[in-house]
C-alpha cells in the first residue's frame, strides 16, 4: 500500500481560478472569455504585448476594476474580504506621501491592516537597512522598488501582485529585485507576475499564459511551451558575414538589422552548408529558442500602440 502511494502525483491547489471572465467597455471587449488558474506557491506570469488586455484582468483581481461577467475565486470563495486582507499589490506606479522617511511610509502603511509584519523583518527581507532615514523622494530607481515591494509585503499577503517591477530598472537592481521575488517565493507565497522582459519571467515564472485581443493564446510552463512550439535552434551571424558564394536553398535567412537568422532543426548539417557556401562562421552564434521568439510567433511583430 505504501508503494501504491509513492505513486500519487502531488497536486497543488489552486489559490486564483478566473473562470471565462468579460470586460466589456463600450463594445469593445477587453477581456474576452479568459480562464486560467494560479497554483499556491508558484509564479505565474501574465504576459502580452499592449492592448491585450492584461492590464484589464490584473485590475479585475486586484478588485480595482469590476467584470462585465464571469466568476473569480480565491481559496474556493468568491472574491471578498478575505483576499483583501490576504493580498498585496506592488502596483508600476505608485506616489508616495511626501516629505516623509521610508521608515515612516512603512509604518504608515502597516496601520492600513488589522496584522502587519514586524518593521525589522520588513526591512531586513527588502534590504531596506541603509535607506530607512531617506526622504522617500530622495530613492533611486532600485531602492524606491524596493520600498514599494515592502508597502506591498507589509500585511504578509498569501498572494503578491507585481505589476512591471522592474522597468526602468538598470540590471544590478533588476536582479536585485529577481532574488528578493525568489525569497518571497521560498516562504510560500503565491507571484502574479506582469512584465514585458521575457527573460525575467522565463526565470521568475513556475507557469506563464499569454494573452492577446483578450484571450489567453498559450498557458503553461516555460520550457514546456517552448518545447511545445519549437523544434530547432537559431544560428546568428552578422550580417556582413552572410554572402553565400553559391546560392543554396536551404540556407534562407531572416534579416534583423545588422544581424541575420537562419532557423535550423540539423545544426551539424546548416553549419556544413555555411562551410560549403564560404561563409565565414568566426562570429557564429547559436542560441536555443527563447520566450521572446515565442511572444513573438504567437502575437505577431507589428507594433502595438
Amino acid at each position: 500500500m505504501a508503494s501504491l502511494s509513492r505513486r500519487i502525483p502531488l497536486i497543488v491547489p489552486a489559490l486564483i481560478e478566473v473562470r471565462n471572465l468579460v470586460k466589456q467597455f463600450r463594445g469593445v471587449r477587453a477581456v474576452d472569455g479568459a480562464s486560467f488558474s494560479i497554483r499556491k506557491g508558484t509564479c505565474f506570469g501574465l504576459l502580452g504585448p499592449n492592448g491585450a488586455g492584461k492590464t484589464t484582468t490584473i485590475e479585475i483581481l486586484e478588485g480595482i476594476t469590476s467584470p462585465t461577467s464571469g466568476e473569480l475565486f480565491y481559496q474556493g470563495e468568491p472574491l471578498g474580504r478575505r483576499f483583501r486582507d490576504e493580498a498585496g499589490i506592488m502596483f508600476q506606479s505608485t506616489s508616495l506621501q511626501e516629505h516623509i522617511t521610508v521608515r515612516e511610509a512603512l509604518k504608515l502603511f502597516a496601520r492600513l491592516y488589522p496584522r502587519s509584519v514586524p518593521l525589522k523583518d520588513l526591512v531586513a527581507s527588502c534590504s531596506l537597512e541603509d535607506i530607512l532615514d531617506r526622504d522617500t523622494h530622495k530613492l533611486s530607481g532600485g531602492q524606491r522598488q524596493r520600498l514599494l515591494l515592502a508597502i506591498a509585503l507589509v500585511n504578509d499577503p498569501e498572494v503578491l501582485f507585481l505589476d512591471e517591477p522592474t522597468t526602468g530598472l538598470d540590471p544590478q537592481a533588476r536582479r536585485r529585485l529577481w532574488d528578493l521575488v525568489r525569497d518571497i517565493k521560498q516562504r510560500g507565497k503565491t507571484v502574479l507576475l506582469t512584465t514585458h522582459y521575457m527573460e525575467e519571467a522565463y526565470v521568475l515564472c513556475d507557469e506563464i499564459a499569454i494573452m492577446d485581443h483578450g484571450r489567453i493564446i498559450a498557458e503553461g510552463s516555460p520550457k514546456a511551451l517552448l518545447a511545445e512550439h519549437f523544434h530547432d535552434v537559431v544560428l546568428d551571424l552578422p550580417a556582413e558575414d552572410f554572402h553565400p558564394d553559391r546560392e543554396d536553398p536551404e540556407l534562407t535567412a531572416l534579416h534583423c538589422g545588422d544581424r541575420v537568422e537562419l532557423l535550423s532543426s540539423d545544426v551539424n548539417d546548416t553549419i556544413r552548408r555555411l562551410i560549403d557556401a564560404g561563409v565565414p562562421l568566426g562570429r557564429l552564434q547559436i542560441r536555443e529558442r527563447t520566450l521572446d521568439d515565442l511572444f513573438l510567433e504567437l502575437t505577431g511583430k507589428d507594433l502595438r500602440k
